[in-house]
């Protein structure tokens, strides 16, 4: 009889299920909206998983009696305070299978990892870093509460940062910026008081989607936006390294996997991140994931009975969606 098995991506943006066969090959697909129940509360948490997974299953041409194993990769699930409602969220699928819970930074790193362990570094809206050793049986992290733990960079914080470059540049604590002509056009705010005025007041919201207008202006040239990214890849190194010495991994050889649209920002931010986590753990080794993390929440259903995960990684890439 035919096995299957489902992953979940819940994510701050949105959130992606995919339901697969005992081969590994992915048969439905399925998409919801924005799922982290500490910015979107749990109602909207448990609509997100019912649209992802019902599209799934439906796309699929199967029910929920159908699947047997499931994992869930689940955004906002950083403290042991937060499972239990997270769990609740999930039982009103409905499922009546063994399913493994974890941070969705987690099914990034078995995504992109064959070894499945590692360290994965998540630069997206915002970021996290986790990383599992090879028993799995140790975890690292770091908090997970971006600029408020002094952790970054995501594109929210990077665009923070270069917003404090403006203020900066305005009130000559330092040089003048391109960037201010930027966010100027971008708002269409006309002068520089009022754009500082109106974003710190709560009129004007100025966060994650300008972060590709830093990285444009970095790539005009201008100084202090290319400082701007060299500073979010030596923070997202920092958190790496912070990981990497909570596992001892500095004199092993392991996977780094960079997940997230943040990447895209190419060589500025990719190789101060590279340099700091070096000067720690030489052999690191760097993998941009190139597939959902979706599959590596699939891995982790397919583990829930007993399945070797890691041989069917390879097949669920070649037949996963592209998003």
């Amino acid at each position: 009889m035919a096995r299957y098995f489902l992953g979940v991506d819940v994510g701050g943006t949105k959130t992606h299920a995919l339901i697969a066969d005992e081969a590994g090959q992915c048969l439905g697909f399925g998409a919801g909206g924005p799922g982290n129940p500490n910015e979107v509360g749990y109602p909207a948490l448990v609509a997100a998983l019912r649209q992802a997974v019902g599209g799934a299953l439906t796309a699929a041409g199967l029910t929920s009696v159908d699947v047997v194993g499931a994992g869930f990769g689940v955004s906002g699930l950083d403290w042991p305070a937060e499972e239990e409602a997270i769990r609740q969220a999930i039982q009103t699928l409905g499922l009546q299978v063994p399913f493994a819970l974890v941070n969705d930074t987690v099914v990034g790193l078995l995504a992109g990892s064959a070894e499945g362990w590692g360290v994965a570094v998540v630069a997206g809206t915002g970021c996290n870093c986790w990383g599992w050793d090879r028993t799995r049986q140790r975890i690292g992290r770091v908090t997970g509460y971006g600029l408020w733990a002094g952790e970054a960079a995501g594109a929210g914080e990077l665009v923070q940062r270069a917003l404090q470059s403006v203020a900066h540049a305005w009130t000559q604590r330092d040089q003048p910026t391109a960037l201010t002509a930027a966010f100027l056009e971008y708002t269409g705010i006309r002068t520089v008081a009022e754009l500082l005025e109106k974003v710190f007041t709560g009129q004007v919201e100025l966060d994650a989607p300008a972060a590709p207008l830093v990285f444009q202006v970095a790539a005009a040239g201008d100084a202090v936006a290319r400082e701007v990214v060299r500073w979010a890849g030596r923070e997202l190194g920092e958190m790496a390294n912070a990981v990497i010495r909570q596992l001892e991994f500095e004199s092993l050889a392991f996977d780094v996997v960079l997940v997230g649209g943040m990447y895209e920002g190419g060589p500025l931010l990719l190789e101060p991140l590279r340099e700091t986590v070096r000067a720690l753990a030489p052999a690191a080794r760097f993998v941009r994931l190139n597939t959902l993390p979706v599959v590596g929440a699939v891995l982790l259903g397919m583990e829930q009975v007993g399945i070797a995960a890691p041989e069917k990684r390879e097949v669920l890439i070649r037949s996963c969606p592209r998003g």
